[in-house]
């Protein structure tokens, strides 16, 4: 049982981190874990790891650790990936055809059951995976029928807000935005807007900050 409604976001995300290294103990047959081991392939210290986890419940025992699938079926069961989740996606540049095509996302339970562009020349083709690249004026009926529940959008920057609320209004309820736009949403919905230039900021500002100590 979650002890505290407001959990931390990066609770979330360090969530995610610990389900990765965790699926691959599973997979060499490791069947306890303990929090210190946990931490040193997450690259978080062992205290984080068990607070993390103490917002909701207590899952190992002391001196002994986790059971490794029983804690990766809990955080799949916390972060709600345990089922399948259908996803659209909205600019077939060269990124939106590299997002769709990648194996990772279905593995880990994102379907993508849609792709849309505005582009002429790019409606009617079929991508490798099998789906058809459908005008953005189907989007409406599609998100509906097909039960589309993540958007995923990676037209020009200008267009990122029209085409998320589009979504949104057909019954979209979360939206995984890489644009450089910051996009925004109602109360029922929720947004991740994933910036790449600004990830490259903060390696260029470590490794500023690394150079000038060296020089």
């Amino acid at each position: 049982m979650i002890k505290d409604s407001k959990i931390p976001a990066p609770t979330i995300e360090r969530l995610a981190l610990y389900s990765r290294p965790l699926e691959n103990l599973l997979k060499s047959g490791t069947d306890l874990i303990s929090s210190e081991k946990l931490a040193y392939l997450c690259d978080v210290s062992s205290a984080q790891v068990r607070k993390d986890l103490a917002y909701f419940g207590e899952f190992g025992i002391r001196g002994v650790g986790y059971n490794t699938e029983a804690l990766l079926n809990e955080i799949k069961n916390i972060l709600a990936t345990n089922r399948e989740w259908t996803l659209c996606i909205v600019g077939m540049g060269n990124l939106g055809s590299a997002i769709v095509e990648n194996e990772n996302f279905k593995k880990m339970g994102y379907k993508f059951v849609a792709a849309f562009d505005v582009d002429p020349e790019k409606i009617g083709k079929t991508l490798p995976c099998g789906l058809i690249i459908e005008s953005l004026s189907k989007a409406g009926k599609l998100v509906q029928s097909l039960h589309i529940e993540i958007g995923v959008v990676t037209t020009p920057p200008s267009g990122a807000q029209k085409v998320s609320d589009l979504l949104m209004d057909a019954g979209v309820k979360a939206i995984l935005n890489f644009t450089s736009f910051q996009v925004s949403a109602p109360a029922c919905c929720v947004v991740e807007n994933v910036d790449f230039t600004m990830k490259l900021e903060n390696l260029a500002y470590h490794l500023g900050r690394s150079q000038s100590f060296i020089s």
